[in-house]
């Protein structure tokens, strides 16, 4: 099957929906079928190999200026230049306000498509993947449903879409824009054929924003590529080591993690306890990593390749990235699992049904350092326990979180829409 996958680059940032497109394209290519990942604003960031398309549609740099200067509306001289791929990374490595409070006319505007003011945006949208000649148009999450009129009418050809965690976004954007936008997103969520989610919890929340019957959100759980990750071996002598990697904000819940670690190094003053911490962060970023390293006292490791984060989380005793919004995926769980490291995750968003699945890990209460500590001191505790929890849970992701796996679930969706 030939299928266009409308992705969207988060800005020179890694990000899990890049991450989980990036695996997903790759996995369906590797099982046979003709996938085109088409990055839609900037070009993706993975740390693994990337199988993205070298065009970009709906530049990011072009909505920009479209948004801002009705001149760059009317006239389409400058598409060329502004829809560069050079062009479209250079400006990604600058911050960019990702704040929905910030961006709510945009916004508006993106879900306005082909009947606002990035009209021409979307016809060379469609364009571009009419080029393709897909049999089905996957767009990467619910911010693109603009597109499922346009490319259905212009195409003839079912349109899928998945749920990414919008909802957070959404719910951030200011009135009236935010009234506006869930209208809109009611009214382009009938042109879509299916929907899916990456977990039961984006299922629930979003239908009823969307305005949809609960059997047209289907639930595909995400898969990682699970090559390179090796079995470690339980340490029950030495530091306790405990890990977080993910793309770090305060949203993530870094400082959480550093409180807790500090309340577990007060109850077990016999045991040495360290915190190591890696992932990709804004140069804006580092100066909140730095000041939570300065009062807790951590080890920091930036940036690491995909080779590194392996060998990253096969150091590690246990291993938490403790959210505190309703996370959609939890790709670096899967990972850490992978390696065979129990995990204490809050019971938020995704995180029940990934610990429910892999039985790899413990619950803590959300946005509560004292209870993440008492979960932590309970793997440190008993050591062994712990490894077999690892183990339980990199069973559970080879079995069932690998990519392959998510790549054929999604297949089934595609031929049954397309039949």
């Amino acid at each position: 099957m030939r299928i266009a996958y409308v992705t969207a680059g988060a800005a020179g940032t890694i990000c899990g929906n890049c991450l989980k497109d990036n695996a997903l394209a790759k996995a369906l290519m590797r099982q046979g079928h003709d996938a085109v990942l088409l990055p839609a604003y900037t070009p993706l960031l993975t740390d693994e190999e990337n199988v993205s398309d070298e065009r970009i549609v709906l530049g990011g740099v072009n909505l920009y200026l479209q948004s801002k200067f009705s001149f760059f509306r009317r006239f389409g001289l400058l598409d060329r230049i502004l829809d560069h791929p050079r062009l479209l990374r250079w400006a990604s490595s600058f911050a960019v306000d990702t704040d929905p409070a910030n961006l709510g006319a945009m916004t508006r505007d993106t879900f306005l498509g082909a009947d606002g003011p990035y009209r021409r945006e979307v016809a060379k949208l469609v364009s571009a993947v009419r080029e393709i000649r897909p049999q089905v148009v996957h767009l990467t999450n619910s911010m693109l449903a603009s597109l499922a009129g346009p490319v259905a009418a212009g195409l003839g050809v079912p349109v899928v879409c998945s749920l990414q965690g919008e909802a957070d976004f959404l719910a951030g954007l200011p009135e009236p824009y935010r009234a506006e936008c869930y209208d809109l997103l009611r009214s382009h969520a009938q042109r879509v054929d299916r929907f899916v989610a990456p977990c039961e919890d984006q299922a629930r929340i979003m239908a009823p924003i969307l305005g949809v019957a609960a059997q047209r959100i289907e639930t595909v759980l995400p898969g990682i590529a699970t090559e390179g990750f090796e079995s470690r071996p339980v340490r029950v002598e030495g530091p306790f080591v405990v890990g977080f990697l993910a793309r770090i904000s305060p949203t993530k819940g870094l400082a959480l993690l550093a409180e807790a670690v500090e309340r577990l190094r007060e109850a077990r003053p016999d045991r040495e306890v360290q915190l190591r911490v890696a992932g990709w962060r804004a140069g804006s970023t580092q100066r909140y990593v730095d000041d939570l390293r300065a009062r807790h006292g951590f080890e920091d490791l930036g940036y690491l390749s995909r080779a590194g984060k392996v060998e990253f989380l096969e150091s590690l005793d246990a291993f938490s990235v403790p959210a505190t919004y309703r996370a959609s995926k939890g790709l670096y769980v899967l990972e850490a699992l992978a390696a065979g490291v129990p995990v204490v995750q809050p019971r938020i968003g995704a995180f029940p049904e990934l610990l429910a699945a892999t039985e790899g890990g413990l619950a803590c209460e959300p946005r509560d350092s004292a209870s993440l500590a008492a979960k932590l001191g309970v793997l440190a505790a008993d050591r062994r326990a712990a490894g077999s929890l690892g183990q339980a849970g990199r069973a559970a992701v080879l079995a069932r979180f690998a990519s392959d796996r998510m790549a054929s679930e999604t297949m089934d969706i595609y031929r049954r829409v397309a039949a």
